[in-house]
């Protein structure tokens, strides 16, 4: 499986996606689509996957040529997105994230939806800058921030748009192991292979306990958050 942006490549039982569109790896409605068609095609042949980006780019989060073209546009692709990244937090093998460089935004929003999250030591930005950039943090950001993120760093995190450096951002709970960039994916790739040897069904089962009730409450919660995000905010 590939596209103009997107490669998905199967090695023994780990599948492996690395996003590449040349620039940011923004979250196009091609990016969504192929991340989406990834996941599916990895719960039926793989017992782990592996999503990587391009060097010195993670995510950039959605894009915003989209998200600035009109109000009807940013609702489809924000439906898009959620739904990806629901798709991604409670996917039934193993999500191992590769991070080799920048997430802002959707970037770290995806980052953060990883069982296992690795990343690129270097100068890199990683962090939620919504607040900074004068838009409320969505509640779909703000609940994986909160299962994921050290409880003493949500609040800056969020409410202040703090952006760490990977070292910071593996304190913060954003990235579990950091190792040099030419590492990152031979990395990913042994943490996949060491969750493959878990139950699958046992896994897949306790993340959806796990998970659940926090997908249900993003997905009940969208349509009148995306009402409230898009409504102009005092600055």
């Amino acid at each position: 499986m590939a596209n103009d942006i997107l490669t998905y490549a199967l090695e023994g039982n780990i599948a492996t996606v690395v996003m590449d569109d040349g620039k940011a790896n923004a979250l196009s409605e091609a990016m969504i689509d192929g991340l989406s068609g990834a996941i599916d095609r990895a719960e039926r042949e793989a017992s782990a996957l592996v999503i990587c980006g391009r060097k010195d780019r993670f995510c950039a989060g959605f894009d915003l040529r989209v998200m600035m073209s009109s109000p009807d546009a940013a609702k489809q692709l924000l439906r898009q997105g959620s739904a990806l990244l629901m798709k991604l937090y409670g996917a039934k093998v193993p999500l191992v994230m590769a991070c080799t460089g920048h997430a802002l935004a959707g970037g770290a929003l995806v980052l953060l939806t990883g069982d296992v999250r690795v990343g690129a030591r270097g100068a890199f930005k990683i962090g939620l800058n919504e607040v900074s950039i004068g838009m409320p943090v969505p509640v779909l950001a703000m609940e994986l921030a909160r299962d994921r993120l050290d409880v003493r760093e949500l609040g800056p995190a969020t409410l202040e748009s703090r952006i760490y450096t990977p070292d910071d951002a593996a304190k913060a709970g954003y990235l579990d192991i950091v190792v040099a960039d030419e590492e990152v994916l031979a990395r990913a790739k042994a943490e996949a292979t060491r969750l493959t040897g878990l139950a699958k069904g046992a896994y897949a089962a306790t993340k959806e306990r796990l998970r659940r009730k926090t997908i249900e409450h993003v997905n009940d919660t969208l349509e009148s958050d995306m009402a409230s995000l898009l409504t102009p905010v005092a600055k």
